[in-house]
Order: C-alpha cells, then structure tokens, then sequence
C-alpha cells in the first residue's frame, strides 16, 4: 500500500514537472512575440507576418481596434495620380482610384474590414494617424530620416523605373537658363511642404534667391506656369505623367537637374503611428504579395491608363 502511494505520489511530481516544462517555453514564446515587431538599422520596418487568416488573435493597439470596430481607416491626399485621385465618373468611396486605393482596399480585404478613404490635404496625411484620424496614411509617401524617426513605415512597395524620385519642373523657355543648381541662385523655388522634394532640395540646393511651400503638386505646377516661381521640385515619374497630359502648359522637367535617395530609403511607403509596428508588419505582408505577384504593378498601369483618359 505505501509502494503504491509513492508511485501514485512520484506519478504526480513527475506530470507537475512536465507541464512546467512545457509551460514555461509557450509562455516564453508567447513574451516574446512581440519582441519580433521591430524596426532595422534605417529606422523602418522591413519584416512581416501571414496575413492568409486575417487581422492575428493576439492583435494589440491599433490593429486590435480595427478589429474590433470592423473598419480601416485610411489618409490619402488624392490628387497624385496615377498614385491617387478621384474618378469623376464614380461616386462616395468608390470614386478614390489609383495604385494606391487599390493597395488600401486589398489591406482591408485582408483584414476581413470595411474600408474608409478619408482625403485631406497632403501636410495633414502624417499628423492625421498620430491623431488618430485615421490608422494609416496611404499616399505615395516617400522616405525621410525624419518621417522614420516619428512615425512606423512599412518597406517600399513601389519603386519608380527612372530611380530619380525628384527633379524640377520649369517654363519651357528656360530650358537653356535653368540646367544646374547653380543656376538657381538667382531664382524662385516652390516645393511641397514636408514632401520629400522639400527635404531633398534642402539638402543639395544652398543657393537660391526665395523657397516657397505649398500645400499641393497642382499649386507647384500653377506657379511655375504662372511666373510666380522658377522652378518647382516635384516626383519626377509624377510630373512627366503631368506634363504628357498638359502638353498646352509649356512646361518641361530641367535637363540633368535630379535627385535620388540612397536604395535602401527607395520606395514608397505606408504609413501608421511610431509604435503601431504589429499594425505594419501586417501591412508589410500585403506588400510582399502584391509586389511578388506584379498585381501592384498592374494596379499601375490601369491606374495610368486611366488618368490619361481623364486628362489629369
């Protein structure tokens, strides 16, 4: 009777003992799932996570409140084709088109949400998701220092053919007068306000007679054409898509006059408040299925094809 107590009693220690052992490397796991939302050495996140069964059950902070509240909420200034921009044709949500929307509308899809495009001017696109406005900013956003130390990124999704992300657009006439960045010191400057152009200029233009900051591309290409500024710092691929479209405007990007970042800050970028980086890495692995299937490609080149039609 004593022997069987002490099997039954050793029995009892021994299954105490391995549930502590398994126990404790779940909970460990478990501690440290979220230690794998990081960001790299350039200040971005570049990982991901399966996004095939929806928003993860152990969804924290704001992509537990898309959850939860059954919608996404995205920024977007649109008026930045073939990026984004509005289809007269179409109406309420359905009329936010572009490469862009198509991306936001998949990212909802995938959480298994509604989607809500809010527009709004392109300076407020950043500020709206630490305000809570919206959950991310989708908006052809492009890499700066500055944007990754304040706010979480995702990796770059699209990366424009011509590698130059910005040069300058300038009255045909001056095609001979304004060639390199010497020749700006005499003249007017327009750029987008806390657009990448802005911050690149900043950086490799010292010379120049007046900087001027704007709310929206469309304003850049109204003063150049009407003598309110020399030269406007623009996307490049954007403004050749302008100019093609407006051929009456007698506008011209400079000759050799250009910029680009270094390749690992290439790419545009989704956008969401500095600590919500489980919130990216789901994004992060809608990107890698879109750019390794070609779709965000062809969302492209449908988006283009119809901003041709439309004139913009």
């Amino acid at each position: 009777m004593n022997r069987q107590r002490i099997r039954a009693g050793l029995s009892g220690m021994l299954a105490i003992v391995l549930v502590f052992l398994f126990a404790v490397p779940f909970t460990a796991a478990e501690e440290s799932w979220d230690a794998i939302y990081i960001e790299n050495e350039w200040n971005f996140a570049d990982g991901s996570i399966d996004t095939g069964h929806g928003i993860p059950e152990n969804a924290t902070g704001v992509l537990d409140r898309i959850r939860r509240k059954g919608v996404l909420k995205v920024g977007t200034e649109p008026y930045y084709a073939p990026m984004e921009f509005i289809d007269p044709e179409k109406s309420g949500q359905s009329s936010y088109a572009g490469a862009d929307m198509e991306l936001a509308r998949l990212i909802a899809d995938k959480m298994g949400v509604a989607l809500e495009i809010i527009p709004m001017d392109y300076t407020q696109v950043l500020p709206a998701v630490t305000e809570n406005q919206c959950d991310l900013t989708i908006s052809a956003i492009a890499f700066t220092p500055g944007r990754a130390s304040s706010y979480a990124m995702s990796k770059g999704y699209w990366f424009p053919d011509s590698g130059a992300m910005t040069a300058f657009v300038i009255r045909e006439e001056d095609r001979e007068a304004i060639a390199s960045a010497e020749d700006l010191a005499d003249k007017t400057l327009v750029a987008q306000s806390n657009s990448l152009q802005e911050a690149l200029v900043a950086e490799h233009v010292h010379n120049y007679k007046e900087f001027r900051r704007v709310s929206s591309v469309q304003t850049i290409y109204e003063m150049v054409k009407g003598g309110k500024a020399d030269a406007g710092i623009v996307d490049k691929e954007t403004a050749e898509t302008y100019i093609r479209n407006n051929p009456s405007g007698g506008l011209i990007l400079a000759d050799n006059l250009e910029y680009r970042l270094e390749d690992h800050y290439l790419g545009y970028r989704v956008v969401a408040k500095k600590s919500e980086l489980q919130l990216i890495y789901f994004v992060n692995g809608v990107i890698d299925e879109v750019v390794a299937s070609g779709q965000y490609a062809q969302w492209i080149a449908e988006a283009q094809k119809r901003a041709d039609e439309l004139g913009l």
